[in-house]
């Protein structure tokens, strides 16, 4: 008999509320597969148990197949990277069978789980300050951001089914960083287009700094628009339907054909202004802040003079120069990334140094 251990394998954050909502969505899936399925989690950087931690403690149980999933809205860098290298060298080192599977994408379920978190502060706006017809309001969806176009370019393909499954009047869809557009100058556009209502909604799974940044902004360009309803949309977390994704990345994994993964990978294909990219070696470059939890390099938010109220980005660009895509302090690499062509976009990093 085979014994079958589930790893999920999350980002890792500065922050701890992040920390711990990861840790309870990886508590409440084991109740979604099944029951003799062991179930581990660790993080890439940042926070403890690393991912080679939970391999471990599956190994040590007696697992000979592993069923890796990353915990991760899209496939970008980490979960094309970072997640892989990891896994492939702890598999290749042990002799153990180990499976990766999808990131959790653009699926019916995931969009479902959005779109009810945006009704919910629909419905709460309409009962605090009165209806707006949903045709009468601005969607504003924020995404990660990536130096990848497909991860790109599938939050906003969310946000094309959101707002065109819910019928708003208008959408813009925003990045929390390293692409362009970033929150303040998307929601400074969607201020000029005449809306009475702007409801702005993170596709995020957690918590954390670049929550914060998103109602920061917010706040700051409501501020500036007083005649404007912005409304704060609470994230995804751990909704139901997104439960169920991940339950379905992980068992999917031992059907009959496993789907492939990364179907518009520039790593694999030439991707319109990323043509270069193509075959470029891939390889973690995480293993510096691996585990180190609030100790990292740049990693207290606290410390930090140059913002006032919540992280606007800021600082990474002046401790950084060139390196803008990397999110933890300065520091040398032993191997370079390419570029990110639009490193200088008037409405990408750039944005977020004060006028």
């Amino acid at each position: 008999m085979t014994k079958i251990g589930v790893m999920i394998c999350g980002h890792g954050s500065r922050s701890q509320s992040a920390v711990d909502e990861f840790s309870v969505l990886a508590e409440k899936l084991p109740a979604l597969l099944p029951s003799d399925w062991m179930v581990e989690y660790g993080y890439l950087e940042f926070a403890n148990p690393v991912i080679r931690d939970g391999l471990d403690r599956l190994r040590n149980a007696g697992c000979d197949k592993i069923l890796a999933v990353p915990g991760m809205l899209f496939a970008a860098m980490h979960s094309k990277n970072d997640i892989p290298t990891v896994l492939n060298t702890y598999a290749a080192k042990h002799g153990i069978d180990l499976s990766y599977g999808r990131e959790l994408g653009v699926d019916p379920k995931m969009i479902a789980a959005a779109g009810a978190r945006v009704q919910e502060a629909v419905d709460k706006a309409n009962a605090d300050l009165g209806t707006v017809p949903l045709d009468e309001t601005c969607l504003v969806v924020i995404g990660r951001g990536a130096s990848d176009p497909d991860a790109n370019g599938n939050v906003a393909k969310i946000a094309r089914m959101l707002q065109e499954g819910m019928g708003f009047g208008w959408l813009e869809v925003g990045y929390s960083g390293v692409t362009f557009p970033l929150v303040e100058p998307c929601l400074t556009h969607a201020a000029k287009l005449g809306y009475k209502r702007v409801i702005v909604f993170p596709y995020f799974l957690f918590a954390g700094i670049l929550i914060d940044r998103i109602y920061g902004f917010t706040d700051q360009v409501a501020a500036a628009n007083p005649d404007i309803q912005f409304i704060k949309a609470p994230y995804l977390n751990d909704h139901a339907q997104v439960l169920e994704t991940f339950a379905e990345r992980i068992t999917e994994q031992v059907g009959e054909v496993p789907p492939p993964n990364c179907g518009m990978c520039k790593y694999r294909t030439q991707v319109l202004g990323f043509e270069a990219e193509v075959g470029a070696v891939q390889e973690s470059h995480h293993h510096h802040v691996e585990g180190q939890g609030a100790n990292a390099p740049g990693s207290n938010v606290a410390d930090c003079a140059l913002c006032d109220t919540f992280c606007t980005g800021e600082c990474r660009l002046e401790m950084q120069g060139h390196h803008h895509h990397h999110h933890h302090g300065d520091h040398d690499h032993d191997h370079q990334h390419a570029e990110y062509p639009h490193a200088k976009h008037a409405h990408g990093p750039e944005s977020a140094r004060k006028p």
